[in-house]
């Protein structure tokens, strides 16, 4: 009896070690989270003042001398810039992201009031990011050093090397202008955002304020707008994953564990599916910490060429306005998210993945 008892002992403490350790990582790695976010606050500040004020950028020959340095002395930035920078700061911990010049608005109002939209089409593309990739990556791996790989590379080096705009404007032209199937912009239609408009407590992604109000039409015409943005974003995404999936496909085939069950006579379809698929998609994983700052950046584009009014649109304009106020907040939200998304990345593949060491 004593005997197990010791033994059960000796089980559990390397497992409570290894809980110990896998919680002290993700200690570590939100503590890491805070400098980065500082850095790139600090970063992001000191670029937008090198301008000048942003009174000045954006106002400037549009106001008489006397009535702009009475703007620039009302919003503080006469003072010096050490002092506006700690001002700032402390504006961020308390949530306020500063005033856009332009329009007056609380930029913090923007960034709920847009953010939404740019999150639903980051979600649509990274759907067609893996219903693309994922699938031809593992054909690409199936038929390696035969014309379908050589084709799927290509296909792969195309799909990320090409402008999102470029793609954007060949998508409308094929599915908008020439067969008439696809709307050309917009998120919905002037109909279906008024019945969403009408919907108490909105979430602001269409998607699921459609399925909350319980009308088929609504739904299916918030996803028939969502095709050619998500696709134009995706496609980028897409061409990543495949030859990510095909890389690691390849390299798992290699492995003694594959090798042992190819020589038990297992067929190749069912070692790449079965064997050699999961332990490829870690890689995936980790990528796509990275993959959500490239899909933001995309967004701007995106979102410019569909009309469709998220943050990366929002951003234009203000950049067009010379808003400097709105465009910092708009930036250091973003540098925000893709921190926080990183974070959770790493979390994400320590648990998928035995061999990451913490």
């Amino acid at each position: 009896m004593a005997s197990a008892v010791d033994t059960a002992d000796i089980i559990s403490k390397p497992i409570t070690a290894q809980r110990g350790g896998l919680w002290r990582y993700i200690a570590i790695r939100l503590l890491l989270v805070i400098p980065t976010i500082f850095i790139l606050v600090t970063v992001v500040f000191f670029l937008m003042r090198l301008t000048g004020d942003p009174i000045t950028a954006a106002l400037g020959g549009r106001l008489p001398p006397d009535q702009l340095a009475e703007r620039i002395h009302a919003a503080g930035y006469d003072r010096p810039i050490v002092v506006q920078y700690l001002d700032y700061l402390a504006g961020i911990f308390r949530g306020d992201f500063g005033t856009t010049i332009t329009d007056n608005r609380p930029v913090s109002t923007i960034l709920l009031q847009y953010g939404t939209a740019t999150l639903e089409l980051a979600f649509y593309a990274l759907i067609v990011a893996f219903v693309i990739g994922i699938p031809f990556g593992l054909i690409a791996a199936y038929r390696r050093d035969r014309w379908q790989d050589a084709g799927l590379r290509i296909a792969a080096i195309l799909a990320y090397a090409t402008p999102i705009f470029f793609v954007a404007i060949m998508l409308k032209l094929v599915f908008s202008v020439w067969l008439g199937v696809l709307p050309v912009a917009g998120r919905a239609s002037t109909r279906t955002e008024l019945l969403l408009q009408s919907l108490p407590n909105p979430t602001g992604i269409f998607l699921i304020d459609a399925i909350r109000l319980g009308n088929v039409g609504a739904v299916g015409d918030v996803l028939w707008h969502a095709v050619l943005p998500g696709l134009a974003l995706g496609i980028l995404t897409a061409g990543i994953f495949l030859r990510l999936v095909r890389t690691n496909v390849i390299g798992t085939l290699d492995a003694q564990y594959v090798t042992s069950a190819r020589s038990r006579g297992v067929g190749e379809y069912r070692l790449v599916t079965k064997h050699a698929y999961r332990p490829a998609l870690i890689p995936i994983v980790t990528l796509m910490g990275l993959q959500i700052a490239a899909l933001l950046s995309g967004a701007v584009l995106t979102e410019t060429s569909f009309e469709w009014k998220g943050i990366g649109f929002m951003l234009s304009d203000y950049i067009k306005s010379r808003d400097f106020v709105a465009v910092q907040g708009i930036v250091i939200m973003i540098a925000i998210i893709v921190a926080l998304a990183n974070f959770l990345v790493d979390v994400i593949a320590v648990l998928l993945d035995p061999r990451v060491r913490y």
